[in-house]
């Protein structure tokens, strides 16, 4: 099942606000916590799940990219640099910052200093 092919009667994942995204992959994991899963529908939500995660894994990454662009931009036009990079500015920590907070995520959520989303390391179980 592509990213792009809706679950039985579903809305396809990338018609999805990254909200409903969630909050689908929320449905999707309580089904897998219950004691007795449903063998027929196993694999599919197993499928819907895993898109699930491609597509908002591959929003994040290129939510980051555009927030590592811009806040440079930002900083400059604030009169706090050159826009180089080279300032004191972490560039880098303030996208993991907002993302992480989009994502519900804090510090003490990633325990391996690294950031999931960009390692690809979601676990859903």
């Amino acid at each position: 099942m592509s990213a792009e092919a809706p679950a039985a009667g579903g809305v396809p994942v990338t018609e999805l606000s990254y909200t409903e995204a969630s909050r689908e992959l929320d449905g999707i994991v309580e089904f897998f916590e219950r004691q007795e899963v449903d063998v027929d529908q196993l694999v599919a939500r197993l499928e819907r799940a895993t898109a699930i995660v491609d597509e908002l894994d591959r929003r994040i990454r290129q939510t980051r990219a555009q927030v590592e662009e811009l806040v440079p931009k930002l900083e400059a036009a604030a009169g706090g640099g050159d826009g180089d990079g080279d300032d004191d500015f972490d560039d880098e920590a303030v996208a993991d910052d907002v993302l992480d907070e989009e994502a519900g995520l804090d510090d003490e959520d990633d325990e391996d200093g690294e950031d999931d989303a960009r390692t690809g390391d979601q676990a859903m179980f």
